[in-house]
């Protein structure tokens, strides 16, 4: 069944996130099907969304983004922090508050977790926080597959993904990275290689994934970014 209903999967998800866990970003080569089959995952018959799944579908991005060598280090290694604060929060003592999104904005909320005025608050690690900032992330990840996938054989890749950030993720950027970044995407590798890092097939196999991957990540994307507009989360310092 692709949907998991809350309940059941609270059930399981102490074990669950504890295999999470032990699976380090490059535990093995980078696949598109198990990022895509992870964000099926992610999302319950309630449109909620499991942080375990949420974790895991992210440490394939970074894998993602390994594979290609240092170009994209900016990102990968802040993402890895972030998951792990999240896992924390997956393993700790207030683990059942944090089985979904949903539940983990209420609890944080209801309990005064989320410093939403200052920097460097009582809570400047929140589960909320560290979501946000995946979350930015996930959407240039999101435009520049989408670019990938509709992309032609002469198209640059500096330029796709150039364009997904400066749409998403460079607005919460400082003046400096957004520099680095941009030197950094000049020497992306072409097209062919993107698409044999995805380890699906050939350019239409890869193609024909991306159309099924990326609906799914936008997915998510969007039923969090939702979920944080109703809060008023999403500019939370």
């Amino acid at each position: 069944m692709l949907f998991l209903s809350v309940a059941e999967h609270y059930m399981s998800a102490s074990v669950q996130s504890t295999m999470v866990d032990s699976a380090g970003p490059e535990a093995q080569k980078f696949s598109l099907k198990e990022v895509l089959d992870t964000f099926k995952l992610c999302i319950s018959e309630n449109d909620e969304v499991f942080v375990e799944h949420y974790v895991a579908g992210w440490r394939g991005l970074v894998k993602f983004m390994n594979s290609l060598g240092n170009v994209f280090t900016f990102i990968s290694k802040d993402a890895v922090s972030k998951i792990q604060i999240l896992v924390n929060f997956l393993n700790g003592e207030s683990g059942a508050h944090y089985v979904t999104i949903q539940s983990m904005v209420r609890y944080e909320l209801d309990n005064g977790l989320v410093d939403l005025s200052k920097k460097g608050g009582s809570h400047p690690e929140s589960g909320c926080r560290t979501l946000l900032r995946l979350h930015r992330a996930l959407r240039w990840l999101e435009l520049f597959l989408e670019r990938l996938r509709t992309s032609t054989e002469d198209s640059k890749t500096s330029v796709m993904c150039a364009d997904a950030y400066n749409e998403s993720l460079s607005q919460h950027h400082p003046w400096l990275i957004r520099k680095a970044a941009g030197m950094a995407f000049c020497v992306l590798p072409g097209r062919p290689t993107f698409f044999e890092v995805m380890n699906v097939g050939n350019a239409e196999a890869v193609v024909a994934m991306l159309g099924d991957a990326v609906p799914m990540i936008s997915k998510v994307y969007k039923i969090t970014e939702e979920l944080y507009a109703q809060n008023n989360l999403l500019e939370i310092p």
